[in-house]
C-alpha cells in the first residue's frame, strides 16, 4: 500500500507561484507513474500533469502547459508540481496520484493511489 501526502498549498495572488510536494511511502516509488489532478467546487476532478517512472516523460493538460512543471526526486520519494503565473481559474483542491502499472495517463481511473488533497487559492 502506498500513502501519498501533499503539502505546499495556500493562498497566492494572480501571477504568483507555488510549489506543491507529494511525499510517498513505499520502496518502489521510482517505478511509479505519478500525476497531479485538481478539483474545483462543483466541477469534476481534472488532470493537470503526469510524469513517468523514469522521469523522462511528462504530460500536461493544455490549461497549464507552459506554466506548470512536474518533477520527481526518487531518493526523497517525492513528486513536485511547480506552478507559475497562477490564475484565479487555477483555484482548486490539488490531488497527488500514483500507479505502479501502465504508461502516462490523464484519466482518474488510471491511478490507484491518491492523496487527501490540498487547497490552492488564487486571488485576482
Amino acid at each position: 500500500q502506498v500513502q501519498l501526502v501533499e503539502s505546499g498549498g495556500g493562498l497566492v495572488q494572480a501571477g504568483g507561484s507555488l510549489r506543491l510536494s507529494c511525499a510517498a511511502s513505499g520502496r518502489t516509488f521510482s517505478s511509479y507513474t505519478m500525476a497531479w489532478f485538481r478539483q474545483a467546487p462543483g466541477k469534476e476532478r481534472e488532470f493537470v500533469a503526469a510524469i513517468s517512472g523514469s522521469g523522462i516523460r511528462a504530460l500536461y493538460a493544455d490549461a497549464v502547459k507552459g506554466r506548470f512543471a512536474i518533477s520527481r526526486d526518487d531518493i526523497m520519494n517525492t513528486v513536485y508540481l511547480r506552478m507559475n503565473n497562477l490564475k484565479p481559474e487555477d483555484t482548486a483542491v490539488y490531488y497527488c496520484a500514483g500507479t505502479q502499472y501502465g504508461a502516462l495517463g490523464s484519466t482518474v481511473d488510471r491511478y490507484d493511489y491518491w492523496g487527501q488533497g490540498i487547497q490552492v487559492t488564487v486571488s485576482s
